[in-house]
């Protein structure tokens, strides 16, 4: 037998098959009823025979199960967050699902369109990056879908999080920077109203701190979390005869920019700045010099998110893990020895 012309349907398959179209589909759903092993087989083949392919959104439709999660990101076009969104992507696909990506383009307005669609998708779980610390994650909590919350974690929050130690590590590159021997140490800081901005600052002022150094107000600089934000905190930090030896940029796209100001205003990397950064996507392997850095571990926080949104599908109740990073050396903090 062919395939008739149009559209295949459950009743092409059952007439194949010599069963009801109720068997055929408690063979495609695995249930609700017991289906012997040969009559499963006969109606197996029948379906490839005919070429018939089930109708995805009416079995979501019936089970509540999409086999979609919703990922939700500032900002795609960062390299950081597209890194991450291609290890979501790997981790998800081995998990049998599919992920539907929302890119809120640093927009808050966005941002709340976007958890509204997702919600009204019925994804089955959400992968999430807010654009500032206060997500409104109301429209899942209502529907009781698991999220969990990436990168940029608020302390206070009830929902599932993995994350690096954003202080732990900012504290770790600076204590590199000081033992170089550097002292007069800068900052190009994160934006203040993320808890990574806060974080990272922290991070490098303990450091400090720990050392007996003073932040000198004139070096620590604030600014966006992109290249245009690195080159102008850079400009404002180089410009004068007294600047200082080293900058921690707060995160990768900040360090780049940083590195054009330094070539712009003639300062060399690392022989008059030393330079490390946060991050550590593979952009840090082309820039002159490569950039040293805190990486963080995207494809282990990938798979852990993922395990989470099942976990908490099966039950399990909200988690927070706090992943290590990796202390990357490379030329631009100065000479290594081998």
């Amino acid at each position: 037998m062919s395939p008739r012309a149009g559209r295949v349907t459950r009743e092409d398959v059952a007439r194949e098959a010599g069963t009801s179209t109720a068997v055929v589909s408690y063979v495609i759903n695995n249930g609700p009823r017991p289906v012997s092993e040969a009559t499963r087989r006969r109606v197996l083949d029948a379906i490839e025979k005919v070429g018939y392919e089930p109708d995805t959104i009416a079995q979501a439709l019936a089970s509540g199960v999409t086999g979609t999660y919703g990922l939700i990101v500032p900002d795609i076009s960062n390299p950081f967050f597209a890194a991450l969104a291609h290890e979501l992507e790997d981790a998800t696909s081995e998990a049998g699902r599919v992920v539907l990506l929302g890119d809120a383009a640093e927009s808050k307005a966005r941002e709340t369109e976007l958890l509204k669609t997702f919600a009204r998708r019925r994804v089955d779980g959400l992968l999430f990056v807010g654009v500032d610390n206060a997500p409104d994650l109301a429209p899942f909590a209502g529907n009781q879908v698991p999220v969990v919350v990436l990168d940029r974690v608020d302390p206070h929050q009830t929902a599932s999080s993995v994350a690096v130690d954003n202080i732990g590590a900012a504290r770790d590159v600076t204590e590199h920077l000081l033992e170089h021997g550097y002292t007069d140490l800068g900052i190009i800081a994160g934006p203040r109203h993320l808890y990574t901005g806060q974080d990272r600052y922290e991070g490098w002022r303990q450091a400090l701190a720990s050392a007996g150094i003073e932040p000198d107000a004139r070096w620590v600089v604030e600014a966006p979390f992109t290249r245009r934000g690195g080159l102008e905190a850079g400009r404002a930090l180089l410009a004068s005869a007294d600047r200082p030896r080293a900058v921690f940029a707060s995160n990768e796209q900040q360090a780049i920019g940083l590195l054009a100001a330094a070539a712009e205003l003639g300062v060399r990397v690392p022989d008059d700045l030393a330079v490390i950064s946060f991050d550590g996507t593979e952009a840090s392997d082309y820039t002159v010099p490569k950039l040293s850095g805190a990486v963080q571990p995207l494809a282990d926080i990938a798979r852990t998110a993922v395990a989470m949104l099942a976990a908490a599908s099966d039950g399990a109740a909200p988690s927070s893990l706090v992943v290590t990073h990796e202390l990357r050396i490379r030329p631009s903090c100065g000479p290594h020895k081998d």
